[in-house]
Parts: C-alpha cells; structure tokens; sequence
C-alpha cells in the first residue's frame, strides 16, 4: 500500500489548481528533488512535458526550483513520456520530469520522474523528496545557481531512435497508415517516424491548442480513427494517448486491436523470428483469451496487479522482456525502458512484414473472451478478506465456468468500490454469474 502524501504509483497527478497540481507546489517540488539529486554533486535534469496549457505554467516552476537548488536544467519542449525516458538515459542525466497527466482530460496535470537509467524512481528517492517538501525552502549562493538551456534537436534525436527499432530489411513504403495522435505530445513525432520509414501518413489529432489533448481522439476514443480507416482505405490506424505511452491500433476493416491483442501478435511475431526471450507479463485484467492463446504457443505467461509499475517489476524478475495491459501500455525491455507507444506499433508492423499477414488476420489468433465487471458501492477500507461469505459464491461460479473462464474481485485504488469481473466462454453464462456475484457481494459489504 502506497504511504507517501504525495506520489502515488504513477507519480503525482491531479486536477490543476488543486494542492498538490499547483504552480506553488510545482516550485517547491523543483527544489525537493534538486536538493535529493544534488546530494550526488551537481548535476543535469531533463523536462519534458505533454500539450496541455498547465504544463507551460509547470515547467516554469519546476525549472526555477530545480535551478535554485543548484541543478542545471534541459528543457525538451513537448515530448512523449517515453521519450524523456530514453533522453535522461543519453543524456547521462541524473532524472527526467514528466509533466502530464497522460490519457486524462486538459484540467489534470501531474509529474512523473525516471531515474538516470530511464527508470521509475526507487521509493528510496521518493521518500527522500517527500522529506526535504517539509522542509524551508533555501536557495544556494548565486555563483552555484543552475543553467538552464533548452534541447532544440530532441524530436530528431527521438525520431532516429524509434525509426532504429524497425527491422533495417523492411520498409512501410506502399502502407497507408492512419495515425492518430491525441493532440497530445506525440503530435510532431510520431506522423514523420512512419512517414520517414516510407509510409503515406493521414493525420488525427495533430493540432493541440492546450485543451483539446484527447478529446474525442487519440487511443481512449478511437472512433474518429476507425471511420478514417474505412474512409481513407487505409491499410491500419494507430492511435496514441495524450503522453505518447499508450497504443491501439485498427485494422483495414475497422475493427480495434487493443492492448492484449498487440502484445500477442509482438510475442507470437518474436517467437517465430527468434527473438522472443523468455514469456509474458499480462495483469489481472489481461483478457483470458490472450493467455489461453499464449498457451496454445507454448509462450510462458504470468499476471500482476494492474499498472505498468507492476508488470515492469515482474519482468525484470523474471528477465523477460515483453509485457503489458489491455489499455495500450506495452513494455519492450528490450528496446526501451517504459512503455512506448511509438516503439509497440512498429514492432506489430515488424510481425506483420515478416509473416505477410495483415493486421485483420493477426487479430484473429486471439479469441477474446466475454468480459463482466460490475462495480459494487462498499465502505471505504473494506478488504475482500473480510467478506467471508463470498467465498462460496465465488468457488461457485468459477465450478460453473469449469476451467474455461475466470472470476476476480478486487478493490479499486480510487474510489469505494469493489470491482467484481467474470470472464469466459459463454456470454449468457457470464452476465448472469457476474450479476449474481455483484448482489452477494453487495449484500456481504452492505
């Protein structure tokens, strides 16, 4: 359970204007962990930030009080999350600063850190900015104040790296490819990467003007992209979230890939080239029929609790490589150090150029499974293990599902409820266990 006032699993985030997503805070933030990083000597961080209005305001703050603490400071403007992420690592930075509040409206805001190696920041460095936030804030001597100086190449720099991923015997020369941007921070990046590897690219969700970052676009509402594809004839759709970390795609005849989907056909396309190093990370919520079709093709799966905190932890336990949730978040270890939406899509379009098949036909190995999750209103605290007579209910209907489906009840992380879902088969039977499951629960938490 996470005990920090601040930092939650994915950094900090909020509404704007509302403590702790203030300009204040924001500054003083800067200066808490400039004040950590400096205990290393003297140092660089890099900012990176999504189109969101707030994030000008942000980026301000945060630069003043990292400089104030004595570190120096490289802007990169609008950036995918990923991005930063892989710039902190060759830039031999001391940490990344993301500001975005990822696939979440214009009003929300957040920051989240990568370590010097890319990485999401030990608990140890977080506690030890949680600390120095409680302290009075003392700005060095004048003569050690940071520099601070902006990164004008860091798009190209990034669009090199993800055009390096790409098998260098394919091409998308002939693809027309619909890429769906968000408005969001992938906006300058991700149409030339496709688009320098040769592709014809029609654009979506290019334009921000700092409210309208995924709205109605990007991989949360695919359906701007959907109708693209089938007015443009187009051979696929690609579709990101606001922070460039998420992807979904949409075949030629319209029907979205999601997440489970994409990281089938990246781990069956890695196996039947050699590549594939070990398994599969999934998450509690990962669809049954991308681990039965793993199963099928004898590739290792493990699930973890949801978020990419989780499956990343679990793949560097076991050293593999490739994993993910049904959301668009896919991890390649192996190329990258956090998801990255630009990096996942291209290693679907490497599958489909080495097994000649189209997106519409890779889809097809995987046979997704009627999923019900019904969420059921309880007092806040209230753990599963205190509602003991749920537990019958439960072994119940996985008997009914008979090894061909799977119950789950977990209790959300953000709000009084708790979260019963039931997957199989049979999609009458499933509405009627989840259903039934939701009354016993309710009534056992009433």
């Amino acid at each position: 359970m996470n005990t920090k006032r601040y930092f939650g699993t994915d950094g900090i985030r909020g509404k704007v204007g509302a403590e702790p997503v203030t300009a204040e805070f924001m500054l003083r933030l800067g200066w808490a962990a400039g004040k950590v990083f400096s205990m290393q000597g003297r140092g660089r961080i890099l900012i990176g930030k999504d189109t969101r209005i707030s994030g000008y305001m942000f980026e301000s703050a945060l630069e003043a009080g990292l400089a104030s603490a004595g570190m120096d400071v490289l802007l990169l403007g609008p950036m995918p999350t990923p991005a930063i992420a892989y710039l902190t690592r060759t830039f031999n930075a001391n940490a990344g600063i993301v500001i975005s509040a990822s696939h979440n409206p214009y009003y929300d805001n957040g920051v989240k850190f990568f370590s010097g190696e890319g990485k999401k920041l030990d608990d140890e460095i977080e506690n030890a900015i949680e600390a120095e936030l409680g302290s009075t804030m003392q700005m060095v001597e004048s003569k050690r104040i940071g520099k601070v100086s902006r990164v004008d190449d860091a798009a190209g720099r990034y669009i090199e790296f993800c055009k390096s991923s790409f098998p260098s015997n394919h091409n998308l020369k002939g693809r027309k490819i619909v890429v769906d941007c968000a408005h969001g921070a992938t906006y300058h990046i991700a149409p030339s990467v496709f688009r320098e590897l040769g592709a014809e690219v029609i654009e979506v969700g290019v334009e921000p003007d700092g409210f309208n970052i995924n709205q109605d676009v990007g991989s949360t509402c695919p359906g701007v992209m959907v109708q693209k594809v089938r007015q443009e004839k187009a051979d696929f759709g690609i579709a990101f979230d606001g922070d460039g970390d998420r992807v979904v795609m949409v075949d030629h005849a319209g029907e979205v890939v999601d997440g489970d989907e994409l990281l089938l056909i990246i781990a069956i396309g890695r196996k039947q080239s050699g590549r594939l190093d070990g398994g599969v990370v999934g998450t509690l919520m990962s669809n049954f029929g991308l681990e039965k079709a793993l199963q099928d093709e004898k590739i290792p799966f493990a699930r973890t609790n949801v978020g990419d905190r989780y499956v990343l932890s679990e793949l560097q336990k076991r050293n593999w490589e490739i994993g993910g949730e049904s959301s668009g978040h896919i991890i390649c270890l192996d190329l990258s150090s956090t998801g990255d939406g630009i990096i996942s899509a291209l290693q679907v379009i490497a599958a489909m150029e080495n097994s000649g098949k189209n997106l519409h036909e890779l889809k097809k190995m995987m046979q997704k499974y009627p999923q019900r999750m019904i969420n059921v209103n309880c007092r806040q605290g209230t753990s599963i293990e205190s509602l003991q007579s749920v537990d019958a209910a439960v072994k119940h209907a996985q008997e009914r599902l008979d090894g061909t489906g799977r119950v789950l009840l977990r209790p959300s992380g953000t709000e009084p409820v708790i979260r019963v879902m039931v997957e199989g088969e049979d999609h009458e039977l499933v509405e009627e266990l989840a259903k039934d499951l939701a009354d016993i629960v309710a009534q056992a938490a009433g």
